[in-house]
């Protein structure tokens, strides 16, 4: 028999932080993020994100849904002037076109369904 625990970690497993799929700073956010992107079928993506510092993103809106889980830490959402907190454990959807910005605590790991190309990768 083998047993499962939970083990909690500070940061992503290595491989799903390969240099080649590093999100380009200028399609970031959110100052002192670190991001990697992975693409689906339809032109979907998924990020992975660690925030270094405490930071506050810039309102904008998506042409796609958004789903978005905090693996550690919190993601304070701020849509229509109100403050969603998103903890570790919670999720949050995001129709398409709805303006959203947000504050995120330094430490936080955040990951991202997006139904459309959000980011693009560094390029060397």
């Amino acid at each position: 028999n083998v047993q499962h625990c939970s083990v909690t970690m500070d940061n992503f497993p290595e491989f799903m932080r390969h240099p080649a799929n590093r999100i380009a700073k200028t399609n970031q956010a959110t100052p002192g993020v670190e991001g990697y992107i992975f693409d689906g079928a339809g032109g979907s993506q998924m990020a992975f994100w660690t925030c270094r510092e405490t930071a506050a993103s810039a309102t904008h809106a998506h042409d796609y849904d958004e789903y978005m889980i905090v693996v550690q830490g919190c993601y304070t959402l701020i849509i229509n002037g109100e403050r969603i907190p998103v903890n570790a454990g919670e999720e949050y959807f995001i129709p398409r076109g709805v303006p959203h910005s947000g504050e995120v605590l330094a430490g936080t790991r955040t990951i991202h369904a997006f139904g459309g190309h959000r980011a693009d990768r560094v390029r060397d």
